[in-house]
């Protein structure tokens, strides 16, 4: 077991940790490994893309060269072709070019809707470049994305490219570390198609969802899955000035990617309800560039809201917070069964509850508290 203070405290890493890359949208050399454990808590990797021609083109020959094929015709019962055989044939292709305008709620659909509303950002310092994808808040060019995408932008430039081929130069407007959440402003630019809200409160598990970004550079990119479980918590490692971030995470199965981070998940119709932030890496069978395993996970965006709105004005971002240090408590079969207290901030909400060290947290309300990183996942998703 290893101290965590949820709230602020640099967590150190858990020897017995299953592998895990951190990817974060800026880089010049390969990133350490960080390692935790937790339970049923998922380790994940930051998504933000490294920029590599190679792997890049690679992949992209790859499926660009899967997807030709001959021409087919129609046989009939009998065995031979015949002019019907043909006619019938061109009837069809006629069809399909007739349906080609999309179905409500398909992800043609949603492609078309929310493609103009997410963008690419690429970050440029001296020591090395990087990428990752945003979400357009405002026709003037506000754009919510993630804290690792852009976190060496301090030291360098940002440039967003949108969906019509056209880029601005950015800056950093605020970041939040713990959720991982960052907001920038597009330079001189008017008339964008803002991102339409949903409510990640609604959301079903096996429900549809579409993932739309950057993964590998690639700009544009659509990706489709389900909803495969909800308030995940998620551990997606710590950004560059310490402060880890977990949060209670949408997990799904969409193929999400290094370069992804900062993109949307969004529903059928065609409603952001998440910003695509990790995925969880197996380094035993991954390159060391990571990729999907049908693992990903998504910021909540009513878990962002109130965050943005306050990034979005220049404020700092507030948050829950009791005063603990907390650990995975372990039973005598190596269980992990709730959240053990190490220390008791003096003055705190956690102290002025009669927590003492020792103590093991399983409820908060009526969520049931399985490790540390499942505490801190819920006490975040409370607004001071």
């Amino acid at each position: 077991m290893t101290s965590y203070d949820p709230f602020g405290k640099e967590p150190q890493q858990r020897p017995d940790a299953e592998d895990t890359e951190t990817i974060g949208g800026f880089s010049s050399h390969d990133p350490a490994k960080p390692t935790r454990r937790g339970g049923p808590v998922v380790v994940a990797a930051l998504l933000a893309g490294v920029l590599g021609g190679v792997g890049g083109a690679a992949g992209y020959a790859a499926i660009d060269g899967a997807g030709t094929g001959g021409d087919t015709a129609s046989q009939s019962a009998g065995g031979g072709s015949s002019a019907g055989d043909v006619s019938t044939a061109e009837s069809l292709d006629n069809q399909s070019a007739n349906t080609r305008t999309a179905l409500s709620g398909s992800v043609q659909d949603v492609a078309a809707s929310v493609l103009p509303s997410v963008v690419k950002i690429d970050v440029r310092t001296s020591q090395g470049a990087g990428s990752g994808s945003g979400i357009i808040l405002s026709s003037d060019g506000q754009i919510l994305t993630n804290n690792h995408v852009v976190e060496a932008a301090a030291n360098g430039e940002l440039t967003v490219a949108f969906n019509d081929g056209s880029t601005a130069p950015a800056k950093v407007v605020g970041t939040d570390p713990l959720t991982d959440l960052a907001v920038i402003q597009a330079d001189g630019v008017s008339g964008l198609a803002p991102a339409t809200l949903g409510s990640s409160d609604d959301l079903v598990v096996g429900q549809q969802v579409v993932a739309i970004g950057s993964p590998f550079g690639l700009e544009s990119t659509v990706t489709s899955g389900i909803v495969s479980a909800l308030d995940r918590p998620v551990a997606a490692g710590d950004s560059q000035g310490g402060a880890g971030s977990v949060f209670p995470a949408i997990q799904t199965d969409a193929a999400i990617n290094p370069g992804n981070s900062g993109g949307a998940l969004v529903t059928s119709d065609g409603k952001v309800v998440g910003i695509n932030s990790a995925i969880r890496t197996d380094s035993s069978s991954m390159a060391s560039t990571g990729g999907s395993i049908g693992l990903g996970f998504a910021i909540p965006i009513d878990e962002a809201r109130p965050v943005v709105a306050q990034l979005s004005q220049g404020e700092a971002a507030t948050h829950a917070r009791i005063g603990v240090s907390v650990s995975d408590a372990v039973d005598d079969n190596g269980v992990v069964n709730g959240a053990g207290v190490q220390d008791v901030t003096a003055g705190s909400a956690g102290e002025e509850a009669g927590l003492e060290r020792g103590d093991i947290i399983v409820k908060v309300d009526d969520d049931l508290i399985s490790g540390s990183d499942d505490l801190v996942a819920t006490i975040r998703s409370h607004r001071p």
